[in-house]
């Protein structure tokens, strides 16, 4: 039986999702992946709801957001793939002593991405630093920003990984933070369907498959990850990506349960609050639903 993922985004940060493909965990479960990127400016949402896919690469933020607007959120998050900021800071020096308060005065390559435009604001605020006192560049999407950087335009970059590890391999910059430390715990991404399939005997059998993904990314070495998920990255050398994968394991990024908690949840509604989205607080259940088989 055939299973079509769709990713909102694909990095190495998405890899428990990406290790139900590479580690064999679907076909296990006896379900085929299949799996595609939308298209820029195309919420995965939508292909969950046309039925051209049955799991999308999302965040809880996205139902969040489709409440505050007056609407139903077309489907429902069930289960976290990262409960943490997966950005990172990359300056053009190495600097052993940043801290956030170094922002202040200088540009920053910010990724103006809804979600990662909050939680930038948030880690800022977090830190004691107004945003207001950085000069916050829009060089356009994910590639955009990094040739920027490499063109030399901005003090700072603000990218996912393995982009800025990428960077450093390149000897172009330097990690010098990772947003997701200045925030903590919070329901970053997720994956999501409608409700129907969440009662199917398939959504049952995805999720045992991705319980022991996600078992796998927390006890196998990055090195071996990065071998599995590496021609699924042609273009990111192996060192990087498994550098990367390693980095996202010891920041606990991948949490060993699986449940979005509203706890996670809370943290989220205080970023998009902070930033001005929200008139409201949208409840727990109206974005979250419990992963499908308990």
């Amino acid at each position: 039986m055939t299973i079509h993922i769709q990713f909102t985004r694909f990095s190495a940060f998405y890899s428990p999702l990406i290790a139900t493909i590479a580690g064999g965990f679907l076909k296990d479960e006896g379900l085929e992946p299949e799996y595609s990127i939308a298209p820029a400016g195309v919420s995965a949402i939508a292909a969950l709801a046309d039925g051209s896919a049955q799991v999308a690469q999302s965040a809880p933020s996205q139902g969040i957001l489709a409440l505050e607007r007056g609407e139903t959120p077309a489907a429902l998050h069930f289960a976290q793939i990262n409960e943490m900021d997966g950005f990172f800071l990359t300056a053009r020096k190495p600097d052993s002593e940043f801290s956030w308060q170094k922002l202040k005065g200088t540009s920053v390559l910010v990724d103006h991405g809804g979600q990662p435009l909050a939680m930038f604001k948030y880690a800022c605020h977090q830190s004691g630093l107004d945003f207001a006192d950085i000069e916050a560049i829009d060089a356009g999407g994910v590639g955009a920003i990094d040739q920027a950087f490499r063109d030399g335009e901005g003090d700072y970059v603000h990218q996912q990984g393995p982009s800025p590890q990428q960077l450093e391999h390149d000897g172009v910059g330097h990690v010098v933070a990772a947003v997701g430390e200045a925030i903590g715990p919070c329901a970053f991404s997720s994956l999501a369907a409608t409700r129907s399939w969440l009662q199917s005997d398939q959504a049952v059998a995805f999720m045992r498959a991705y319980r022991r993904a996600r078992a796998w990314i927390n006890e196998t070495p990055a090195a071996d990850i990065a071998t599995a998920e590496q021609p699924f990255f042609p273009d990111v050398e192996a060192t990087v990506l498994s550098q990367t994968i390693a980095f996202y394991q010891q920041l606990g990024t991948w949490s060993p349960h699986v449940e979005i908690t509203e706890a996670a949840y809370d943290v989220t509604l205080d970023v998009f609050s902070h930033s001005g989205q929200l008139s409201g607080r949208p409840s727990y259940a109206e974005v979250v639903a419990p992963p499908p088989g308990g």
